[in-house]
């Protein structure tokens, strides 16, 4: 987890047509990103209903604290511990990259007075996360369109289809975010230094950069290479791994228009050690 500060139960829904309206792209090669983000949006058009059942409204990981942790409670410790080290005033501006179904939108919304606004890659997960909100929100009978903004609390939510590397050219206002939020996500960008040039456009001057994701350890061998990272560059979920030595010189990239304020690390060994 790294914060970055700029210096200036529903059943399975069966949908039939959802398969039919996509086409599974032939196979390319691992330089083609066209090709990746491709197969990335149809798994998730296909999965995200699976998903949903299998973890529920938020599509990441939990912070375990304790032994009686429930999933559902880890993953908000998670969106807790983020806040936490963001210091993240209430009421703040939020672009989620990569929102899923919504579930931090609708956190950060109602627990934080946030005007957050979602983006996915999928159609399938708006729709979704639109559903999700218009619910809890309690507004019965109602449809609202994509980017139209839900009120929840003293908060609000909008969630949007976009390529997350075309954000910069669909946010025409620059400075317009006191916060891109971005969690288990970045595996799925190709070109992060785009990825990173995009968010200072994004980022208000002291405007804040949280993220959370999955970085590969430095100084593996060719064997721990081949059995646990090759395997799965290129694929879904990875495009490939990043140590986190080449996440900060990504950071260093952007002319000093970052400082790192906060990073917290925790590994399978780390989190033997905390539940003891």
């Amino acid at each position: 987890m790294t914060l970055l500060t700029n210096k200036e139960p529903i059943s399975l829904i069966n949908d039939d047509k959802i398969s039919n309206q996509y086409q599974t792209p032939p196979p390319e090669p691992i330089a083609s990103f066209t090709g990746l983000k491709d197969r990335i949006r149809h798994h998730y058009e296909l999965a995200s209903d699976y998903y949903y059942n299998l973890w529920g409204e938020h599509l990441h990981h939990g912070y375990f604290l304790e032994m009686s942790d429930t999933k559902e409670r880890a993953q908000i410790r998670l969106i807790e511990l983020l806040l936490d080290r963001a210091e993240l005033p209430k009421g703040s501006v939020v672009l989620d990259v990569g929102c899923g179904m919504g579930g931090t939108c609708r956190y950060l919304a109602k627990h934080h007075d946030c005007d957050v606004t979602g983006v996915t890659i999928s159609g399938k997960q708006v729709e979704m996360a639109i559903r999700f909100t218009t619910e809890a929100a309690g507004v019965k009978g109602k449809t609202n369109a994509a980017g139209e903004s839900i009120v929840l609390g003293a908060g609000c939510a909008s969630f949007i289809e976009l390529d997350a590397e075309k954000m910069g050219d669909y946010f025409r206002t620059q400075g317009a975010f006191d916060c891109v939020w971005i969690s288990e996500a970045m595996s799925h960008l190709p070109d992060k230094q785009l990825f990173f040039q995009n968010a200072v456009k994004m980022l208000r001057p002291g405007g804040k950069l949280v993220v959370a994701d999955w970085f590969k350890a430095e100084n593996l061998t060719s064997a721990q290479l081949d059995a646990d990272i090759k395997p799965i560059e290129g694929r879904v979920f990875q495009y490939p791994p990043i140590a986190l030595f080449q996440f900060r010189s990504l950071i260093e990239g952007q002319m000093g228009c970052f400082y790192l304020r906060s990073a917290h690390r925790l590994s399978m060994q780390d989190l033997r050690k905390m539940l003891g």
